[in-house]
């Protein structure tokens, strides 16, 4: 049973930076893609970061620059540096699984496997 648990939201000014943190459990393919994906209240989800099991990444074009995807495979654990917050980045934030191939679908909705998100709130 694939279990995804997300952790690290929390409240911080425009300009500020958050990390958060996704442990992974019950995953068992070799080739995977794992991401982060947000969405704010009456909006389409959007795609934030993801990365592959050959650490390959791809980002979203309004995090470019300020958001950083890494893993730890060791601990099973994808993470989400956040940097240079801006309010529009206030959304629920959410880890998703997936095969190799989702992280160059373009669309969300091919992740099968999802956690129950953290919220992200950024004030001006």
């Amino acid at each position: 049973q694939v279990q995804l648990v997300e952790s690290g939201g929390g409240s911080v000014q425009a300009g500020g930076s958050l990390r958060l943190s996704c442990a992974a459990s019950g995953y068992t393919y070799s080739s995977y893609c794992m991401g982060w994906f947000r969405q704010a209240p009456g909006k389409e989800r959007e795609w934030v970061a993801t990365i592959d099991s050959d650490g390959s990444t791809t980002y979203g074009d309004s995090v470019k620059g300020r958001f950083t995807i890494s893993q730890n495979n060791a601990k099973n654990t994808l993470y989400l540096q956040m940097n240079s917050l801006k309010p529009e980045d206030t959304a629920m934030y959410y880890c998703a699984a997936g095969r190799i191939w989702d992280c160059y679908s373009g669309s969300w909705r091919n992740f099968g496997y999802w956690g129950q998100g953290t919220q992200v709130t950024v004030s001006s």
